[in-house]
């Protein structure tokens, strides 16, 4: 009994020391539906200082969003099941703008702004930043193996987990992992 009441208690003292685990507990708990393939690291994962470029060409790094929690896709205009995801991150984006997270997409490998712009219009995508990693230098030190594939960032900007392939991110079961996350 003491030993049980010990580990509660541990248990609640390293949460209360960690928020961001505490908030990850608390996300894995509520995985659910397209969710369930969220995969969260036992540590979150720094990120290589990579440098990108926006639609104009300016130089952004992911370092811009520290601070948040970020829902970073990694995505093509080739892509099929890209093409069928998209819409969904738009509509998270509109829909979490003002909770402290955001929606950020990387277009990797060889996608010109002008196609991008293209495939954006064609989808009705009007809500979504779009930094491009024209190399995949960034895709490959992150070990992107497939696209599309989505990444969450904690507001330190490291990596805490991982869903590979195409899910719906605007759907209650996002929406509640999300919710998670950022509780106070």
């Amino acid at each position: 009994m003491l030993r049980n009441i010990l580990a509660v208690l541990y248990t609640a003292c390293a949460l209360g020391a960690n928020p961001v685990q505490a908030d990850v507990a608390a996300a894995q708990s509520a995985l659910a539906g397209d969710m369930r393939k969220l995969v969260f690291h036992e540590q979150a994962k720094d990120l290589p200082p990579e440098v990108l470029a926006d639609m104009a060409g300016a130089d952004r790094n992911l370092a811009e969003w520290q601070g948040q929690w970020v829902v970073l896709n990694f995505w093509a205009t080739w892509c099929a099941p890209c093409r069928k995801e998209m819409p969904s991150l738009d509509r998270l984006a509109a829909a979490v703008a003002d909770t402290g997270v955001t929606v950020v997409t990387v277009a990797t490998g060889r996608n010109p702004p002008a196609a991008v712009a293209r495939f954006f219009e064609e989808i009705g995508v009007q809500n979504l930043p779009v930094l491009l990693d024209p190399k995949s230098a960034l895709a490959r030190q992150m070990e992107i193996i497939g696209l599309p594939l989505t990444v969450i960032l904690d507001p330190e900007g490291r990596e805490v987990a991982r869903l590979i392939g195409d899910a719906e991110w605007d759907s209650a079961d996002a929406r509640a992992m999300l919710d998670a996350l950022t509780a106070p």
